[in-house]
Order: C-alpha cells, then sequence, then structure tokens
C-alpha cells in the first residue's frame, strides 16, 4: 500500500468530508513514538469500566474517558469531568452528564496517546478556516471496548447514524477479537451514504469532519461463540473551546 502524503489527506478530507486511512498509511503519518509503544497502549483497554449509562440496558460497552487541551505547543490533561451530548446528537444516551473512569495517568500521558493527539491537531486545525481556529482546542478521548456474547451483539452507535456535536472525529481502530461485522458507514447531509468500509487491523482509521457528515457502526457479533469477543477502539474529539 502506497504512503499517504498528509497533503492527500487533508485534501480527501476536503473533498469528501471522512478519509478512511489504512494502518500502513497511519504508520507513514504517525510519529515513530506510537508504533514503538503500542503494545502497552493497546494492553490498557483490557482495564476499562463498564459503561452503566446505556439506555437499552446493555452492558456490552466498557470505556475510560478524559479531556485534554491541545494547541500547537502543548498538551495539557483537564481535570476529570463528565461526557456531555444533547439529545439533539444522542437521542439514546444523551440530556445527563456522564461520568466515566478517567484514562489511567499512564495512559493520559503515554507517548502514543500524545503521537495520536499530535497527529489529530495538525490535522484539524489545518482543515479549520484561520477565521475560525481557536488556539487551544477542547479535545475527548474515548477508549471504548465493545463485546459481543451470543444473544446480544455489541453496539458501537446504539444511537444510530449521528453527528457527535463537535468539529472533527479521528477512529483509530485498536483490536478486533473474534468478531465479525463491525462496518463503518459515512453518510452526507440528506443521509445518503458516501462510504462504506471496515477497520480491520491495529492503527486503521477514520478521519470526520463532524459537521458535514454522519457516521454510525454495524453491531458486533461473535465469530466463536465459546471465545471472549470484542472490539477496541480510540475515539478522539476535537471542538473549538
Amino acid at each position: 500500500m502506497p504512503d499517504l502524503p498528509f497533503a492527500a489527506l487533508t485534501e480527501q478530507m476536503r473533498r469528501s468530508g471522512f478519509a478512511r486511512v489504512d494502518a500502513a498509511q497511519m504508520r507513514t503519518l504517525l510519529p515513530h513514538s506510537v508504533t514503538q509503544n503500542w503494545p502497552s497502549f493497546a494492553a490498557s483497554w483490557d482495564d476499562l469500566g463498564m459503561d452503566t449509562y446505556m439506555a437499552d440496558g446493555g452492558r456490552y460497552r466498557r470505556r475510560r474517558f478524559s479531556a485534554f487541551a491541545v494547541s500547537a505547543d502543548t498538551i495539557v490533561r483537564k481535570p476529570h469531568q463528565p461526557h456531555y451530548q444533547s439529545r439533539d446528537y444522542n437521542p439514546v444516551n444523551g440530556g445527563i452528564e456522564r461520568w466515566f473512569l478517567p484514562f489511567k495517568d499512564e495512559i493520559a500521558e503515554h507517548a502514543a496517546l500524545r503521537g495520536i493527539l499530535r497527529l489529530g491537531f495538525t490535522v484539524f486545525d489545518q482543515l479549520t478556516p484561520a477565521a475560525t481556529r481557536p488556539h487551544t482546542w477542547h479535545v475527548e478521548g474515548h477508549q471504548f471496548r465493545i463485546e459481543a456474547r451470543p444473544g446480544e451483539h455489541g453496539r458501537p452507535t446504539p444511537e444510530g447514524l449521528h453527528r457527535d456535536g463537535v468539529d472533527w472525529v479521528l477512529v483509530l481502530l485498536v483490536k478486533r477479537e473474534n468478531i465479525a461485522e463491525g462496518v463503518t458507514s459515512i453518510h452526507d447531509a440528506t443521509r445518503q451514504e458516501i462510504g462504506r468500509f471496515t477497520l480491520m487491523h491495529p492503527l486503521d482509521a477514520a478521519f470526520v469532519d463532524d459537521g458535514r457528515v454522519y457516521h454510525g457502526v454495524t453491531p458486533v457479533i461473535p465469530i466463536d461463540p465459546a471465545r471472549p469477543a470484542y472490539r477496541d477502539v480510540l475515539v478522539v474529539t476535537f471542538r473549538r473551546a
């Protein structure tokens, strides 16, 4: 797979409102510190807390959440805070402050996370018109594990096709274990599908212009019902502070 130059990524974002970037291409865009320190970063998904706010009653989602202030010069972790989405953006679980376990300190400071946040800033800051570009972005990081069991599919997006109510979204696959499906679809402002793909390998990613397009992911199902089955992703959102 050929390298994806940074300019090609930003041009695709401007043209389509999203870009699907495979792992090989992501490695050329990310600093070496990400891949060099990846094993310990990915292992942290084994220690997430249960999401107890699921309006559908499901117990298939585990997560941690932390917020950061990101500028050209610094990445600063903010005091722990709730995650909030209005019901306009999340009619299933929105409308309340949701408190999740924070990122562990060593993950919030991890070289892999810092490299991912730095790439997100570089891409999204450049795509933002100078007149509306903030000095510092409000960035939220979500560690998600979606589990699938016999008789209970895991739903990465229980709210269905949606926007997140931010400016930009980066979704990065960490691991797929014993699952099928989990297909991402991208839709334009009229909800017409304009892209469909599956994040299959660690570091496969999707960059999304949340103001232009909707996105959703199909439920995941276990391949072998006798074995653990899950989908681990990092979701990072950028919003004007």
